[in-house]
């Protein structure tokens, strides 16, 4: 008779089996964290990399806009055009390129990374500052000119007037307590109850219960900034013209247009030159110079992109940065 082998070989063999799969799933799992750690350092080194990058781009543009305010200054009134050195953007170009010049430091063998940036006149847009005075009431001039840019922009009818009550109940100043209205002693109150949170960006329109596309439609063509600004004939579009300056089509406004490409308008007499007795009868509205720019940096690198986009304020001779935001992009088709 053949005596049986004992169990405790074959449980000792699924216990020594048990074990090298825990100690494999256990290492496995440490290999997967320190790839993961290595890969969320490496994204968090790329990022600083971008935005100090997009930082110096920044710095690029202010200096640009600093040495065109100093040209503007020889003798002669200021003017900012479509044909000066910021009105030029920067196409997308290697990264490397820039750093050719310099032989302590080459992108040789790193990744691919790619920069572009543009600058654009802010008062080239119509300023939606411009609809609500100090005292909180709607310009009805300047509620005319929205009207002409919602029609522009195919909007329903009525919008421009919805906007206005919004922007009103947002921008409008605070009754001052004892004010005629108030009791004594009452507290300030907004001058329309149903205030809305002030909007800073164009974006922000949609707290007011505009559509997303609508604001879409109307972004070449209208702006907010900080303060209320004219709109500079040298730069802004037919449609802006149009609509900013009353009685006039767009055909007259496209004769604007290519009247400053032969030559850039110097004073708001050249401009009244070439309209009507009725048209422009507040000169305030326009003007041939721009203190608010809008600088937009992008750097591509791989399949991911870093845009930023900054609100520039020329002031006093200075080159101030007013609102900067960062919008991180995922590019599918790697572009």
């Amino acid at each position: 008779m053949h005596r049986r082998s004992p169990p405790r070989r074959g449980a000792a063999l699924l216990l020594a089996m048990l074990i090298l799969t825990l100690v494999a799933t256990i290492a496995s799992g440490m290999v997967w964290q320190q790839n993961r750690a290595l890969q969320v350092e490496a994204a968090e080194r790329a990022r600083a990399q971008s935005l100090w990058i997009l930082s110096g781009a920044l710095d690029w543009a202010r200096l640009i806009l600093r040495e065109d305010l100093r040209g503007n200054r020889g003798g002669g009134p200021q003017v900012d055009s479509l044909d000066e050195p910021w009105a030029t953007p920067l196409a997308e170009a290697r990264l490397s390129t820039f750093l050719a010049a310099d032989r302590d430091n080459n992108a040789e063998g790193g990744p691919e990374a790619f920069i572009s940036g543009a600058i654009v006149d802010a008062q080239s847009r119509w300023n939606l500052r411009r609809l609500i005075d100090p005292a909180g009431k709607i310009v009805p001039a300047e509620l005319l000119t929205l009207d002409r840019l919602c029609a522009q922009a195919n909007l329903p009818g009525g919008t421009a007037q919805r906007l206005a009550q919004a922007l009103r109940g947002a921008w409008a100043p605070a009754v001052p307590a004892g004010s005629p209205g108030q009791p004594g002693g009452a507290p300030a109150e907004p001058a329309v109850a149903d205030a809305l949170l002030a909007p800073q960006r164009l974006a922000d329109l949609t707290w007011t219960g505009l559509e997303a596309e609508w604001v879409q439609r109307l972004a070449p063509w209208v702006d907010i900034l900080p303060v209320a600004t004219p709109v500079n004939v040298n730069t802004a579009p037919r449609e802006v013209l149009a609509a900013a300056i009353d009685g006039l089509d767009l055909g007259s406004a496209e004769r604007l247009v290519q009247a400053r490409q032969r030559k850039p308008f110097s004073t708001i007499d050249e401009v009244k030159a070439l309209l009507s007795e009725t048209q422009l009868q507040d000169p305030g509205r326009v003007s041939v110079s721009s203190n608010w720019f809008e600088v937009t940096g992008r750097l591509r690198l791989e399949e991911r992109a870093v845009e930023e986009r900054s609100l520039i304020e020329r002031r006093a001779g200075q080159v101030l940065v007013v609102r900067r935001e960062r919008v991180s992009l995922v590019l599918g088709d790697g572009r």
